[in-house]
Formats: structure tokens, C-alpha cells, sequence
């Protein structure tokens, strides 16, 4: 029984899990095609038609289904059961046994279901006994017992596939130690799992060892709330122990009820880099909060991530949602401001998505959401936010991003501008400063960025510091955008005071120097063997 397994990635560094565990717990032989929502659907109809399978899996999410649904909708295979599986299609999903014929969907975790599934296929039985499916019995949609895997440590690794080894260099490692979160967000999927389980954690050890020996530089852990684990600081001990200095480690952490034990011995023992922590904060609107059902100390949140910053050895991820309930544009910017004042290296901006099966969906109507009902499904408006409430936010979602995600400038944009305004107000301002002047939001260069940000800004003493910002930023000598206002015969003057006072070859610093001036100030930089060296010089 020839069975393909196919999987669409929002990205190329991305690696599905699921299709790989169902492939290492089957009793069949089956193939894996992996492509990317790059990728033409003609092309993975095409591959689909010549490998000519008895059973064609697909592994749907929310990026990846309207893709799914058009390659369905094209797909003409006769002979072949069609099952479908993922976050995607487990709920309010019977449509598609209809409208695109599938055989079989396999609702949540599928690894015991597929492999029984097709059993039964190549066999002839019934699929009655089969937990986890949808499917049609006699015209009717007949839904089976949705049942989780209690025992973890049954299922097989998905990692150890001898054909993925030279890929693991090149694609982020996904890791799961539990499944399920202790907490029921009615925006998130994983409120729905009726409990947590924990894989034993030797096992995932190996497979972290396994991972790292083979070249993986990003190791990215599944858990919804990784510090739900009671043996996590056994876990970070043991990745600082055997730390090799090329692979960094993200995790999700729900940062209120982390333990301070475990952030000092970080701070005290872990390297700078070598762990990452996503945290959602998503409001610091009490009412909110407790309508999504988040218990959330906000207090004790921040007191724990300003307990990282301060030592600043975790990178910190932090994540926002606009567009929960009865969170206005004023309490959403006050919920921004604070957030984004904590200091992370990176905020993420989202907006809420009715997920299917999630009780925000379910409860539409109550806040008067008008959400797309394509994938993502993500909010319009609501009861709270006008549309143009939601395009101002979008807006500065995009600023946000050029700004101070990407990390283009150092601590004078943070310090001169966003130390003295609210951040909030600033990314809308510039957002409205670039659709004034039609600056694309695409397709740009770093000069083009600060250039922007010059023009808006235009005091001389902060432009002053944001090109040092960017001098400093690069280890060779960069395109310089500006008219430069020094004269030829003070330029002499401040590089001859350079080469006397540092015995550096006058010749050299002419050839690999940019110099910039505010008023009677200098600032020089060097750039040479992908070094940089600056001195500052006061007339």
C-alpha cells in the first residue's frame, strides 16, 4: 500500500513534526514530500499524480489550507483514500468530506489513529473501533471517540529519519517534552486538550544531543507552557552542561508563575544567547484577561522579565493581541507602551484569530467581531475596535517591525526618541509619515530606513546620534546616504589628530573612514579587516 504523506511549510527553515511521527509510528511504509507556500500548487499536484498513491495524507494548519483547498479541488486521483489531519481541519471540518472528497479527517493527535486508519484500509475492516475520525458511514457524517494519548513515551521519535540528517543544519529542530497547557485561553487551540502530558525527559535529552551533534543550530521546544515541566531547570542544566557554543534554544514560557530560582541561575550560569524566551503578555487589560479566561499576574510578569533584562544574558521575545474583548484603542495603547518599555529584543505584534473550535469563536457574536472567514481568520473589528481602529494598529505593527525588530538601529532611537514619546504614538506618526510621502513598507534597504527616519525626525542633534547608530552598526565601510558637511581641510585636521594620537597610518584612515559632525563634534570610524574602531573628537 504506497502511502504519501504531504506537507506545506510557511517556510523553508520550518520542519513538520506530524507528518514525521505519523511516518515513524505506522506499521507501513509511507514517503514525505515537504514543500513551502512558495511552491506552485501545479507542481505539487504534479508530484502527487506521479507518485500515484493508495492513500494521500495531508497535513493542514492555518497557513496552508486554502493552498490545500485548491490543490483538493484540482486533485483527480481514482483509487486513492484522501485523509486530512492538523490543528486546521480537527474542527468544524465535515465539509470537507463533501465539498472536496475526502475519505477520512483525523481529528487531534493522530499518530495511534492513522496507523489503525490504515490498517483497516488495507485490511477492508470498519473504522468504527478507530478513535479520532470523521468520516462518511451511509451518507452520514459519523464522528468516532476523540481520544488523547496518555502514555508520551509509546510514541516513536519523529527525528531519527537517516534522510533528514543533512538537513538539520539548515532548518530550525522542533522538540515537544509535554503536550497540552494548564491554562484555557478561549483563543488558543490548546485550551481544548483536556490535560498535560510529559514525555520522559532522558529521551528528549538524547534527541537534543542527537540534534546538536548533527549540526542543528536552532532548537525550537513545542510546549505551550515549557515551565509547567517540574523538571525544567533539570532541562536547562543540562543544555548549559552540554552546550557547544553553535546551537540556541527557544522556548515558551509563561512568565508570571516562572520560578526566580531558575531566572538567577540563568542569569548567574547559562551563556549570552544561548536561550531565547517567548512570552505572551497579549494584554495587561484585567477585563480582558479574564473574558479570554487568562489569569495573568501583571505585577509579578513584569517583575520577572525585568529580572532578565537586567542581566540581559536570555534574548526575550514578547507577544501582543490586539482585538481581544472590551480592549479599546486606549487600553490597547497603555497595554503597547508598558510592554514595549520593558525592553525586549523583540515585541510581536498580532492580531486575534477565530480560531475554529476555540470559545472566542464560539462567542462572536457577544463582542460583535467581524473577522475573515478565510484563513487566518483574523479580526476586522469588534465591539471595541473600529475598522480604522484595527488599520491604525496594523500600522504600527509594520513601524514596529522596521523599527526595532530587525534591529536596525542601537540605543539612540530607543533612548532620544521612543526614551521620551510613546512608543505607540511614534510607530503610528512615522507609519503615517511614510503613507504621506508613498514610502513602501517592501522592498527596502537599511539606508533607506534611517534616510526615512532623518526626514521625519530632522532635528540635527538626534540625526547626529542615529548615524553613529549606524556606523557603529556595520564592520565595513557602509554606503553613506547624506550630504557630508565636514570640509576637506577639517577632515585633514581631525584624522592627522587621529594618526598622531593612535599611530594610524594617515593614508589608511583617509581610504577606510566616515566622519560625521554635530556643531563642534566629531565621530570617526574605522573600518578595517571587518573591525571597527571610533573615536570621538570635541573642537
Amino acid at each position: 500500500m504506497k502511502t504519501l504523506l504531504i506537507s506545506i511549510n510557511a517556510k523553508y527553515i520550518h520542519t513538520n513534526n506530524a507528518v514525521r511521527l505519523l511516518k515513524a509510528n505506522s506499521d507501513f511504509d509511507m514517503t514525505i514530500f515537504e514543500y513551502t507556500i512558495k511552491d506552485t500548487i501545479d507542481k505539487i499536484i504534479q508530484d502527487i499524480k506521479l507518485f500515484s498513491p493508495d492513500v494521500l495524507g495531508l497535513s493542514i494548519y492555518i497557513w496552508n489550507i486554502e493552498i490545500f483547498k485548491i490543490i483538493l479541488e484540482k486533485l483527480s486521483l481514482k483509487n486513492t483514500n484522501i485523509i486530512i489531519g492538523g490543528p486546521e481541519v480537527s474542527y468544524e471540518s465535515a465539509n470537507f468530506l463533501n465539498d472536496y472528497s475526502v475519505d477520512f479527517i483525523v481529528k487531534g493527535e493522530g499518530e495511534i489513529a492513522f496507523n489503525s486508519l490504515l490498517k483497516a484500509i488495507n485490511t477492508n475492516q470498519n473504522y468504527n473501533s478507530i478513535s479520532n475520525l470523521i468520516y462518511l458511514k451511509d451518507n452520514n457524517i459519523t464522528h468516532t471517540e476523540l481520544l488523547e494519548i496518555s502514555d508520551l513515551d509509546s510514541l516513536k521519535s519523529p527525528h531519527y529519519f537517516q534522510e533528514d540528517i543533512k538537513h538539520i543544519p539548515n532548518k530550525i529542530s522542533y522538540i515537544e517534552t509535554s503536550r497540552g497547557c494548564p491554562y484555557k485561553c478561549s483563543y488558543c487551540l490548546s485550551s481544548l486538550e483536556k490535560k498535560v502530558r510529559f514525555f520522559n525527559m532522558e529521551k528528549v535529552k538524547e534527541t537534543i544531543l542527537y540534534l546538536m551533534n548533527h549540526g542543528s543550530k536552532t532548537i525550537k521546544f513545542l510546549d505551550r507552557t515549557f515551565n509547567a515541566n517540574k523538571k525544567t531547570l533539570e532541562l536547562f542544566e543540562f543544555i548549559i552542561k552540554h552546550n557547544n557554543h553553535k546551537t540556541i534554544f527557544q522556548f515558551e514560557i509563561t512568565g508570571d508563575v516562572l520560578d526566580k530560582k531558575i531566572i538567577n541561575y540563568l542569569n548567574e550560569n547559562a551563556p549570552k544567547g544561548l536561550f531565547r524566551f517567548e512570552i505572551g503578555i497579549q494584554s495587561t487589560n484585567p477585563e480582558t484577561n479574564l473574558l479570554v479566561d487568562r489569569y495573568q499576574n501583571t505585577k509579578r510578569l513584569f517583575e520577572n522579565i525585568t529580572l532578565i533584562q537586567d542581566k540581559n544574558i536570555i534574548d526575550l521575545h514578547l507577544d501582543l493581541i490586539a482585538g481581544l474583548p472590551k480592549e479599546d484603542l486606549t487600553s490597547f495603547k497603555k497595554t503597547f507602551d508598558n510592554v514595549f518599555n520593558l525592553g525586549a529584543k523583540e515585541l510581536q505584534l498580532g492580531f486575534l484569530k477565530m480560531l475554529k473550535g476555540t470559545k472566542i469563536r464560539r462567542e462572536a457574536n457577544l463582542y460583535k467581531y467581524n473577522y475573515n472567514k478565510l484563513a487566518p481568520y483574523e479580526i476586522i473589528s469588534n465591539d471595541s475596535l473600529s475598522t480604522k481602529d484595527v488599520k491604525d494598529i496594523h500600522l504600527v505593527e509594520h513601524m514596529l517591525d522596521i523599527y526595532h525588530n530587525k534591529e536596525y538601529f542601537g540605543n539612540n532611537l530607543h533612548k532620544y526618541i521612543l526614551g521620551k514619546t510613546s512608543p505607540y504614538c511614534f510607530f503610528k506618526a512615522i507609519g503615517e509619515f511614510y503613507i504621506k510621502n508613498k514610502y513602501s513598507f517592501k522592498g527596502y534597504q537599511i539606508e533607506d530606513v534611517y534616510s526615512r527616519l532623518f526626514n521625519y525626525i530632522k532635528d540635527k542633534k538626534t540625526i547626529f546620534l542615529l548615524k553613529k547608530d549606524y556606523l557603529n552598526r556595520s564592520k565595513i565601510k557602509p554606503k553613506i546616504f547624506w550630504v557630508n558637511d565636514i570640509s576637506r581641510k577639517e577632515k585633514g585636521i581631525i584624522l592627522n589628530k587621529i594618526a598622531t594620537k593612535h599611530d594610524v597610518s594617515i593614508n589608511a584612515l583617509y581610504k577606510h573612514t566616515v566622519s560625521i559632525k554635530y556643531q563642534n563634534e566629531y565621530y570617526i570610524v574605522f573600518y578595517k579587516d571587518f573591525k571597527n574602531n571610533s573615536y570621538y573628537i570635541k573642537q
